[in-house]
């Protein structure tokens, strides 16, 4: 048996424990195939949660409403006041906690109402290996993250989606419009719809990778590596950065490193 059918096995063992279940549902590759999974193990019995708030893409919000129509799922959605975050606005390293603990309390009303006593996340094994203060509140509040106990990675994950016909599958990574402004930096409503703006523009120059981080008035892209070249392409260039000035930015730079994970965490001391 291959690695992915047998962490698949396991998933599907784990979801057999639960008389039910409430999964935090963004519409990501990871919660996609957990809602769907899940789905499948628990019919009824289980219900998806998206959040929508500032720092939360309101495509990343459509593509979960469409999935859990299309697949029949239960599917409710949470709104989470930005303000009343503890210290979300001032941005502090460990802004990650207390924003998780927010939404994961918000999730687990839902998770009353509706009767459930469980609680999961679409944590795989790999999300350890960043810096992720917001795992400490998932587990404060007994949240499960089931692929994570299954032992599945992220490529394990995109597999078994794609063999079950998800058209997520290869989706790009994604992460809270609030991970593109630096740490100490304060975070407004309008800074997270200058970014979420600017990265739809890239989206649709044909940029599927893409983070616009904002430093003040300077944004700073990032793009697949390969892609880089055809961004500094004249006419794209010139696009690129009338809209961003459009959006309020004073200066537009291109990361020449390309895209990588968690690229503000590099000036941590961890």
């Amino acid at each position: 048996m291959e690695p992915s059918e047998e962490g698949l096995k396991r998933l599907k063992e784990i979801l057999g424990r639960f008389d039910g279940a409430i999964v935090a549902f963004s519409g990501g590759v990871d919660s996609t195939f957990l809602a769907g999974v899940a789905a499948e193990a628990l019919g009824e019995d289980l219900v998806a949660v998206t959040v929508t708030a500032p720092f939360i893409s309101r495509a990343e919000v459509e593509e979960a409403k469409a999935f859990a129509e299309s697949h029949g799922i239960r599917h409710e959605i949470v709104d989470v006041d930005m303000d009343a975050i503890d210290l979300f606005a001032e941005n502090p390293p460990d802004r990650c906690y207390h924003c998780k603990k927010a939404i994961f309390a918000a999730i687990s009303a839902a998770a009353v109402k509706f009767g459930i006593d469980i609680v999961m996340d679409a944590s795989n094994v790999e999300d350890a290996l960043d810096y992720r203060p917001g795992m400490k509140a998932l587990e404060e509040l007994g949240v499960l993250s089931p692929l994570r106990e299954a032992g599945l990675t992220k490529d394990e994950i995109r597999e078994l989606s794609r063999a079950r016909g998800y058209r997520n599958w290869d989706k790009p990574a994604s992460a809270c419009l609030a991970s593109r402004i630096p740490y100490g930096e304060r975070i407004t409503a309008e800074k997270l719809r200058r970014v979420e703006e600017a990265e739809a523009f890239l989206a649709a120059e044909g940029f599927t990778v893409r983070r616009v981080r904002s430093h003040g008035d300077l944004a700073r892209i990032e793009v697949a590596p390969e892609k880089i070249g055809p961004l500094m392409e004249g006419p794209t260039r010139a696009r690129i950065a009338a809209r961003l000035r459009e959006l309020g930015f004073r200066y537009v730079t291109v990361d020449i490193e390309g895209y990588r994970t968690g690229s503000l965490n590099e000036s941590l001391d961890l």
